[in-house]
């Protein structure tokens, strides 16, 4: 493979549905998934990765160097190629794998759907970003929307006619939901006329699609101040009727695109409500239901946005690994010094090694971390076993901000050091990972900050039930270090994530005893360290789960088939030495009671 090529790790994809989660067992209990078995799985997986080969990584460093065009008038062109890659998704049905066959979409399994997203995701992300709203929103449809038009949307966009967006933030609010100033007016007619402006709105305006559905956020008449007295609303670009047909232009329009650092290819607008015309919207659910409503699919996009932090540093590693293949320089350190000796590629050089190994436990502990949180929402949306369902929602809700953080962070972290690897050549656009640098940084920022996310887990999530949903994990945690304990292979590792454990928990009994006290400011001044901490735990906890599966294969295994065991045992043990500990470092700095940065002295 060449290091400008695109490719991806089917084998460790295969592993982790196949050999880890045992997807056709997890999933075939429900009839709806009855048929979904290791043939079809593998079919899907082999196509979407034909696609993302042929069709999206060719368009990607197109998109990257031409971006979306504004004209001034409302009207945004994306770059070229972008018009036919959405073809090709839509005729394939690619936009709708998990949708109901009831509004056109295949009815797969949600994992099934993040083997073939992580595909796509990584081989063109800007593009992707298209793809993913358009979906979420359509999925956000599907359950709030009436039975009128339910139907008449959710079919149009899962076939890829119509797109969607979600419309949050505005100019001066940023982050704070709560003080959008976006008006909506009942008319006599039963739906809102809007007026307002929204800013960083992903996909708000594009050439892909006949049509653009938004769902917007906006506050009506006499609505309690703050996030209570806002409302959602579905406000298409063009009106339509009750058949679907298109009928006038809407009053909403992009007033501009941001000329951003990274994901060029992705229409990032500023919109405008109701300047240029009557702009109508539809209630959705009641008044004063949209921030939970929203949290729907802002849940489900918090997860994307996991994987896109993923999948850049699936990207950067496949191409930092072909390119220290292939690029030679130097000779081995055994022979350093000696005129005579050959020349040998990098990937023999200790500290690329070291590089490349950090890149490739990340990577494959969140795939672990990522696909198995699929699972469990897949597994939550079907159960009939109330404890189950209650259990998994649980875990999900506790997760969710660790993934979005943890994963965007490492993501960028990964992308970072695959350029490193590169050296001078990787900070050149010759190579694509100063793109995949600049395209994964996104991906800390929005969706709420990692550090609005780190408030959410320790302010809430940790908080939820007094505590039962981190108790329940940990008990997972303790199961598994339960099953490795007999495994010798597993031994110099076990005490490394046993310390690490009792390092997070005190953190845990450390900030809970900050909030009960009344210092609320100090605990939260840790939220982000804390997340750190938990994150570093969870990934850890996944590359053992994988040793401990690779071990059980590795006796009956080909011997081709040995060295990939025999990676995922000399994966655990890397991240137990080398990365785990930094958790525990972290750890003693959450419980030193330091609260300097709180001085007010510090900024006048």
């Amino acid at each position: 493979m060449s290091a400008t090529e695109f490719t991806a790790d089917l084998r460790d994809i295969r592993f982790v549905l196949y050999e880890e989660l045992d997807i056709e067992s997890a999933l075939g209990r429900f009839e709806k998934f009855s048929d979904v078995d290791r043939a079809l799985c593998d079919s899907m997986l082999d196509e979407a990765y034909k696609i993302s080969r042929e069709v999206l990584a060719p368009n990607n460093k197109v998109g990257d160097r031409q971006g979306c065009r504004f004209d001034g008038q409302g009207g945004v062109t994306t770059p070229d190629g972008f018009k036919e890659m959405w073809r090709v998704l839509a005729d394939g049905g690619w936009l709708a794998l998990e949708a109901d066959p009831a509004y056109g979409g295949m009815g797969m399994p949600f994992l099934v759907s993040a083997g073939v997203g992580e595909l796509m995701m990584s081989s063109c992300i800007a593009f992707a970003l298209y793809t993913g709203l358009s979906r979420s929103a359509a999925n956000l449809l599907a359950v709030f929307a009436d039975d009128k038009l339910r139907p008449l949307v959710c079919e149009r966009i899962y076939s890829g006619q119509w797109g969607g967006t979600m419309c949050l933030t505005e100019p001066g609010a940023g982050s704070s939901v709560g003080d959008c100033r976006t008006k909506a007016t009942p008319t006599p007619e039963g739906d809102f006329l809007l007026e307002g402006e929204k800013i960083f709105i992903s996909s708000g305006e594009h050439d892909l699609t006949e049509n653009i559905i938004h769902l917007v956020l906006a506050r009506t008449p006499d609505s309690p101040k703050g996030t209570k007295g806002l409302s959602l609303f579905v406000v298409p670009k063009f009106r339509f009727d009750s058949h679907g047909t298109l009928t006038e232009r809407n009053g909403v329009y992009a007033a501009g695109i941001e000329e951003k650092m990274g994901i060029h290819g992705s229409a990032t607008c500023s919109m405008s409500f109701g300047a240029s015309g009557p702009c109508h919207g539809y209630l959705l659910g009641k008044e004063g239901q949209g921030m939970p409503i929203m949290f729907y699919m802002m849940n489900e996009a918090r997860l994307e946005v996991g994987f896109q932090g993923f999948t850049g540093a699936a990207a950067a590693y496949e191409n930092s690994k072909a390119y220290a293949a292939e690029r030679i320089q130097g000779t081995s350190i055994e022979r350093f010094g000696d005129p005579d000796a050959p020349a040998v590629t990098i990937d023999q050089h200790p500290d690329v090694r070291r590089m490349l190994m950090w890149q490739r436990v990340h990577v494959e502990s969140m795939r672990s971390l990522l696909y198995k949180m699929v699972l469990n929402i897949d597994v939550a949306r079907n159960t009939t076993d109330v404890e189950e369902k209650e259990y998994l929602e649980g875990q999900i809700a506790l997760l969710t901000p660790i993934i979005k953080s943890y994963c965007s962070d490492k993501g960028f972290e990964s992308a970072v050091m695959g350029m490193q690897v590169f050296g001078g050549y990787g900070y050149t656009g010759e190579y694509p990972v100063e793109q995949h640098v600049r395209d994964t940084k996104i991906a800390s920022i929005y969706e709420g900050t990692n550090g609005i996310q780190a408030m959410d887990l320790l302010g809430r999530k940790m908080r939820q039930d007094s505590g039962t949903l981190f108790m329940a994990w940990l008990g997972t945690f303790n199961d598994e270090l339960d099953k490795c304990r007999d495994m010798p292979e597993l031994q110099g590792v076990i005490a490394a994530f046993e310390k690490a454990r009792d390092s997070l928990s005190g953190s845990a009994m450390h900030l809970a005893g900050l909030g009960m006290g009344g210092n609320i400011a100090g605990a939260m001044s840790h939220a982000s360290p804390f997340l750190d901490q938990f994150g570093c735990v969870l990934l850890g906890y996944h590359s053992l789960v994988q040793a401990r599966i690779a071990l059980n294969q590795l006796a009956a295994a080909e011997s081709q088939e040995q060295t990939f065991y025999r990676g995922k045992l000399l994966n655990v043990r890397f991240y137990a030495h080398q990365v785990l500990p930094r958790s525990i470092a972290v750890g003693k700095s959450i419980r030193s009671g330091d609260e300097s940065c709180l001085d007010e002295a510090l900024f006048g």
